[in-house]
C-alpha cells in the first residue's frame, strides 16, 4: 500500500524546509536507510534518511522547492501502483471542497539584475554667445534673488545661463553647476540585485526581532586590561604547542567562571517563570555565509583552555560547511559574540532567546593608561554586557562583568594547571 513521507521537522524553529537535493527519482527502488534527500533548515543544511522501503512513486517538492512542515516530500509503494487517492485526501482549499489544497512551492530564484538607464547626452555644448534662457514677456531675464546675486560674485553673464526652475528660471544651482559653455554630464546606469531569503536569515529575524522588541534591553561597558592575559596566552601557547588557545577561548573561560559566581545572570525568562541554571551553557556566535549559528560548548565551567578551543574550532569549521546538527545549537544559558577580530572596537549585541544575557567583545587596542601615577602604553579590551531587565538588574550585571574583569586581568586566578 502508497505511503506518505512529510517534510520533517528537523529544529525546534523549523516551520518550513528547502529541498537542496534529491538523491533519488522516480522509479528508483528505496531501502529503509537510504539518503533520499538534502533538507535545508533554518540553520544547516541535513541528510535525510528513508525509513521506509519500496518505489519511490512521486515527489512532492522539487529541488529548490520549500514547503511547509508535513507538506507531502515524497510517496512510495509498489512499483505502478496508483497514489492519487492519498493526494486527493490532503485538506482541500476553504474557498473549493473540490480542489486539494495546492503546497506552497517557491521555486529557486535566480538573482535579478535590473537596470535603469536614463537617456542624458554625455556632452551638452552651449555656444558662449548664444542665450539659452528663457525671458519674460518684457524681455527681462527671469532669476531668483540668490543666484543673481551669486553671479555676480562669481562674474557670470545670466544669459548664457540655463535655467531649471519653473518656467526656465534661473535659479542657485544653475549659477553654482554653470561651466561656462560646456557642462559634462555623468551618465549613470541604476542597478540592483534581489536575492530570495534564505530560511537561515528568515528565522535570524524572526528571533532576533522578538527578542529586540519584547526583551527590555539595557547595556553595560567596562574596560578590561589585557596586559596579563597577553602574556599569560603567549606563555600557555609555548607549552602546549601546536594545540593554540585563542583570546576568545580565555574569554569563554573566563565568562563560564563568572557565570558560576553570579549564577543570577545565568538564566531564562520563561514568562511565567525565572529559570535559573546550575549547568553553564555558552552560546558562541559563528559567522557563515547565510547569517549566524550559535554552537553551544557544554559545561564550559569544567573543560580546560584546550578542550574549549578545539570543541570551538571543530564548531567553525563544521558550521561553515552547514554540518551541524540541532543537539550542536540547542540549549544555551549565555552566549558570546566576539567581533574584535574584525577591528571593531565596541557594539551592542541582541539577546539570544532563551537567554538573559549576552556579551559583545571588542578588540584589544593599545592606548595610554594610567598605572602607578604614571601614563604608560596599555592594552584595553571593551565588553558590553547586554540583559533582559525582566531577569537581570543593573547591580547583577556590574557584578558579573567585576568577576569577568577580574579572571581576565588576573588570568592566573583563572587558569590553574588543571584548566590549560
Amino acid at each position: 500500500m502508497a505511503e506518505i513521507v512529510r517534510m520533517p521537522k528537523l529544529s525546534d524553529t523549523m516551520t518550513e524546509g528547502v529541498v537542496a537535493k534529491w538523491h533519488k527519482k522516480v522509479g528508483d527502488k528505496v531501502s529503509e536507510g537510504d539518503l533520499l534527500a538534502d533538507i535545508e533548515t533554518d540553520k544547516a543544511t541535513m541528510e535525510f534518511e528513508s525509513f521506509v522501503d519500496g518505489t519511490l512513486l512521486h515527489i512532492g517538492i522539487p529541488e529548490g522547492g520549500t514547503s511547509p512542515v508535513d507538506a507531502i516530500l515524497a510517496i512510495f509503494g509498489e512499483k505502478g501502483e496508483d497514489f492519487s487517492v492519498l493526494l486527493k485526501e490532503e485538506p482541500t482549499a476553504p474557498a473549493d471542497d473540490e480542489k486539494k489544497e495546492e503546497v506552497k512551492i517557491e521555486k529557486p530564484v535566480v538573482p535579478i539584475v535590473a537596470e535603469t538607464q536614463t537617456e542624458i547626452p554625455n556632452i551638452v555644448e552651449t555656444p558662449k554667445n548664444t542665450p539659452v534662457v528663457t525671458t519674460s514677456s518684457n524681455g527681462r531675464i527671469m532669476v531668483s534673488p540668490l543666484a543673481k546675486k551669486l553671479a555676480a560674485e562669481k562674474n557670470i553673464n545670466l544669459s548664457m545661463v540655463n535655467g531649471t526652475g519653473d518656467g526656465g528660471r534661473i535659479i542657485k544651482r544653475d549659477v553654482e553647476n554653470y561651466g561656462g559653455g560646456a557642462v559634462a554630464n555623468f551618465v549613470g546606469v541604476e542597478k540592483f540585485t534581489e536575492v530570495p531569503v534564505s530560511q537561515m536569515r528568515k528565522v535570524i529575524a524572526q528571533r532576533l526581532g522578538e527578542s529586540k522588541f519584547s526583551a527590555p534591553h539595557f547595556y553595560l561597558t567596562m574596560d578590561i586590561d589585557m596586559d596579563n592575559a597577553i602574556v599569560a596566552r603567549k606563555s600557555i601557547n609555548n607549552a602546549i604547542d601546536p594545540n593554540k588557545v585563542s583570546f576568545n577561548d580565555l574569554i569563554i573561560k573566563a565568562v563560564a567562571s563568572a557565570l558560576k559566581d553570579n549564577p543570577t545572570v545565568n538564566s531564562s525568562w520563561l514568562e511565567d517563570k525565572i529559570r535559573y541554571n546550575e549547568h553553564v551553557n555558552i552560546g558562541v556566535a559563528v559567522a557563515v555565509e547565510d547569517g549566524l549559528l550559535v554552537p553551544v560548548v557544554r559545561f564550559a565551567d569544567g573543560k580546560t583552555l584546550s578542550q574549549i578551543s578545539g570543541e570551538v574550532k571543530d564548531y567553525a569549521v563544521r558550521a561553515r560547511d552547514k554540518k551541524l546538527q540541532p543537539e550542536d545549537w540547542e540549549g544555551s544559558t549565555f552566549t558570546i559574540s566576539n567581533l574584535g577580530m574584525f577591528g571593531i572596537e565596541q557594539f551592542t549585541a541582541i539577546i539570544n532567546p532563551p537567554d538573559a544575557c549576552i556579551l559583545a567583545v571588542g578588540g584589544t587596542k593599545q592606548v595610554p593608561v594610567v598605572k602607578d601615577g604614571k601614563v604608560v602604553p596599555g592594552n584595553v579590551m571593551k565588553v558590553t554586557l547586554s540583559c533582559d531587565h525582566r531577569v537581570v538588574d543593573g547591580v547583577a550585571g556590574s557584578q558579573f562583568l567585576q568577576s569577568f574583569k577580574n579572571y581576565m586581568e588576573n588570568p592566573v586566578v583563572l587558569l590553574g594547571a588543571q584548566n590549560i
